[in-house]
Formats: structure tokens, C-alpha cells, sequence
């Protein structure tokens, strides 16, 4: 008798796994159309006192996929540590950034064409990232606040690439999106591009190593195909 209670309660439990497992396919988040969708703002040195140089882009293309676990919802309740994410073909278009003022006005086609030449625009027109590893650090502490995260990836500057890790902060949207913000600082050298020198009014400016990088994406659930109607 204790031996049949025994399978029984075995096979209860079993069953009530099941579902836990196969906890629904994998979802897929695409750019989100929109001109407020992506932003890029990238800040950096000179060796001017004072001297500050700003680009800026509005485009960033590609996809992420999530498994089941993601917070996808506001306020949803997850456990910190990794979580099942792939994100692929994630790029930057060279030529899509612009030099521009602080205020974010254009600046200068003739510095937009010495940073694609120095960033190789013509034989790399891409900068490129692929996510390796997501790890949730802290729930938000409010409906209204982004989930916290640890990321590591691989990011292509002018055919070279290297791991970068930085935190990550993620807000569920209504409309199934997600905004993906992050602010990466990153050294050119590491990626062989070397600093841009100009004569501005006889004073000779070469811009430092470190950038800065802010970024803001929205991701839009990609809407699930319609089954086929019925004969």
C-alpha cells in the first residue's frame, strides 16, 4: 500500500512539473517603428580643456529573444540571477550618426566624414553587438521602475571585436514593448580606432580615447502568424 501511495504521489508531482518546463516557446522583440524608438549619444574628450565633442544617432535595428521567465510585464514578479536571452543582429548604421552641438543640433558634415573614415565606414559599415549572457541583479521597486541587469556581449567596432560588460535596465511598456537603456564607457584604442586630430583656428585638438555611450531602445513582441482558415 505505502509503495502504491509512493508512485501515485511520484507521479503527481511529476505531472505538475510538466507544465512548469514547457512553460511557453520562446518570444521575439523587434526595433519598434517610430522616429522616438532608439536613441544614441555618444560623448567624448579632447585635449582642449573644455572641450567636449558630441554624436548622436537615432537608429538601432535588430531583435532580442526572450524565454520564459523574462519580465515582460510591469511589476511582474521574477527571481534575480540569469536569464534564458539572445539578442542577434542588433546594429548601428556608421553613417547614421551625425556630429551635432550639446543642444543637438547638427555640428559639421566635415567632422561627420573624418569619423566614418576613422571608424572604416566603407569596408565596416555596421557596429554590431551580440549578447552573450543577461543576468537580473534587482526587481524594481516600483510598477513604474526598470528591471535591473547585468549583461556581457560582444561588440564590433571597425571589424574588431571585443567583450564589453555593462548594467542594463529594462521597462516593460504597454503595447508589448520593452525599453532597453544602457550607458557603456568605451576605450577606441581597444577597437584600433585612433584619435581624430584637427586644426581648429590654428590650435591643434585631438580627441581623447574614452567615449561615452548613451543608449535607449524600444522593442516592439513580434505579433504571432495567424492560423491558416479553415477550408
Amino acid at each position: 500500500m505505502k509503495i502504491r501511495t509512493l508512485i501515485a504521489g511520484s507521479f503527481a508531482l511529476l505531472m505538475a512539473a510538466l507544465p512548469l518546463q514547457a512553460a511557453g516557446p520562446n518570444v521575439i522583440y523587434t526595433s519598434a517603428p517610430g522616429t522616438n524608438s532608439s536613441k544614441i549619444w555618444i560623448e567624448g574628450t579632447a585635449n582642449v580643456i573644455h572641450t567636449t565633442w558630441y554624436v548622436k544617432g537615432i537608429t538601432i535595428a535588430g531583435m532580442i529573444e526572450v524565454g520564459p521567465g523574462f519580465p515582460a510585464e510591469p511589476g511582474q514578479a521574477v527571481t534575480p540571477g540569469k536569464m534564458d536571452v539572445q539578442a542577434t543582429n542588433v546594429f548601428i548604421r556608421v553613417r547614421n550618426l551625425k556630429s551635432v552641438e550639446k543642444d543637438g543640433r547638427l555640428y559639421s558634415d566635415h567632422m561627420d566624414n573624418v569619423m566614418y573614415e576613422h571608424l572604416k565606414a566603407d569596408t565596416y559599415p555596421m557596429i554590431t553587438y551580440r549578447l552573450t549572457e543577461l543576468t537580473l541583479k534587482e526587481a524594481p521597486k516600483a510598477k513604474d521602475a526598470p528591471y535591473v541587469f547585468d549583461s556581457t556581449g560582444m561588440l564590433t567596432v571597425g571589424g574588431v571585436t571585443k567583450s564589453i560588460s555593462m548594467p542594463v535596465n529594462i521597462l516593460p511598456l504597454e503595447g508589448n514593448k520593452l525599453k532597453i537603456t544602457g550607458s557603456p564607457r568605451i576605450k577606441m584604442s581597444d577597437y584600433k580606432v585612433g584619435p581624430v586630430e584637427l586644426a581648429v583656428a590654428g590650435v591643434g585638438i585631438k580627441s581623447g580615447d574614452e567615449v561615452k555611450l548613451d543608449f535607449e531602445w524600444t522593442v516592439r513582441q513580434r505579433a504571432l502568424p495567424r492560423p491558416a482558415a479553415s477550408k
